[in-house]
């Protein structure tokens, strides 16, 4: 299996309001540096996964829509909670539903998100696609 992989930062701010997470149901802001790793089975004719750039200006259009945002006012998560957890599943969804629409991302085995929210710390989610 081949992979690239693309990262980028982006800022947001938001609360999680339950118990659960202590001192952080209150608005705070939070910085997460933002991996998609881009897996295919065999390289296209360029012998490449996919063009560098056309995955970064993916992932780049979709943090645009996030980046130094209040989540808590955000559309697409009223009435849901922006964990880390939940934030990569967006984000993985997001990028899956751009770049498929290429003809590498057809070819595309799968994705992986990761979201680090410190050097010690992250979340992550991955999407496997069918086969072509």
């Amino acid at each position: 299996m081949f992979s690239l992989t693309v990262r980028r930062n982006f800022m947001i701010a938001h609360s999680l309001p339950r118990p659960a997470f202590g001192p952080a149901q209150g608005m705070h802001g939070a910085t997460f540096v933002t991996e998609v790793t881009f897996r295919r089975r065999t390289l296209n004719e360029d012998s490449i996964v996919l063009d560098i750039g056309e995955a970064g200006e993916v992932l780049d259009s979709i943090l645009e829509g996030l980046n130094y945002k209040n989540l808590d006012e955000h559309p697409d998560f009223a009435g849901r909670l922006s964990t880390t957890e939940a934030l990569a599943q967006y984000v993985a969804d997001a990028v899956a539903a751009k770049i498929r629409a290429g003809a590498d991302g057809r070819e595309l085995a799968g994705l992986d998100v990761t979201l680090r929210e410190t050097p010690d710390a992250w979340a992550g989610y991955s999407l496997d696609f069918e086969a072509s």
